[in-house]
């Protein structure tokens, strides 16, 4: 694993990022979702609005409309509002970027990114934060990563090309207008079937974007891997281990900030 994706450049990273403009209903049926006690440990006691910034088919925006919050749900992929907007007709959705959201200015009590943080422009997004979260805001950013502390995961993580993003050590700056940032870990694990981890690796942008010999010969190796090296049935459910990183970082007064 990596600290993020610093190696990459950045037509590299928009590159690989595009792959999410299509592919939805994959996405949302294998992509993993997050744990609850994430979802209440990130949104403020006082919060009433909040937007989740790189929403998808609104995994974790479900997770705070259930929580009471009028959430706006921030993408630019088209497919995937699309998705969103089935599962959640009443929640008002933008085609944006994290970086440039079109929320107005001191509009929203909470922003997410979920799965969303490595793909970013990150000053740009923390400039953007500033500028739309009310006063006692709060910004917060959650991942999923395949826990590749267990072998078999590790292996697998490989063949897959997952990564993951982030190593555990991973700390996000937050920049001088947000006060200290606090962490949260939960491990937890996914229920897919044989066919719904290849589809998994199917869902994953490196896969998306390689050539059809490439994403041929990474759907064999995790056939082979699963059902001859592990000896999984070709039907079996796998208890997949993951866990959630989640940070959350409250946006300091104007009196409070570093001049």
């Amino acid at each position: 694993m990596v600290r993020g994706r610093p190696h990459l450049g950045e037509e590299r990273r928009r590159d690989l990022a595009r792959a999410y403009l299509s592919g939805a209903g994959r996405y949302d049926r294998v992509r993993p979702a997050y744990p609850a006690e994430v979802a209440d440990w990130v949104v403020p006691a006082h919060a009433r609005t909040a937007a989740d910034l790189g929403a998808g088919t609104g995994i974790f925006t479900a997770l705070l409309a259930e929580r009471g919050l009028g959430v706006t749900a921030v993408d630019p992929s088209e497919d995937m509002l699309a998705v969103l907007a089935a599962r959640m007709p009443d929640v008002p959705r933008l085609r944006a970027t994290a970086e440039h959201t079109l929320l107005p200015t001191a509009s929203t009590d909470l922003l997410t990114l979920a799965q969303t943080w490595h793909w970013c422009d990150q000053p740009a997004v923390l400039r953007e934060a500033g500028r739309v979260l009310a006063p006692r805001g709060r910004i917060a950013l959650v991942w999923n990563q395949l826990d590749v502390s267990v072998p078999w995961v590790h292996r697998l993580s490989r063949i897959m090309h997952a990564g993951d993003v982030f190593a555990p050590s991973y700390r996000p700056a937050f920049g001088d207008v947000f006060a200290p940032p606090e962490e949260l870990l939960v491990h937890w694990s996914q229920e897919l079937t044989v066919p719904d981890v290849v589809d998994l690796a199917r869902s994953r942008s490196y896969h998306r974007r390689a050539s059809p010999e490439v994403q041929a010969r990474v759907e064999s190796n995790l056939r082979w891997y699963l059902t001859e090296y592990l000896a999984f049935p070709p039907s079996a459910t796998l208890h997949l281990p993951y866990y959630t990183h989640a940070w959350r970082a409250d946006l300091l007064g104007a009196g409070s900030r570093p001049h």
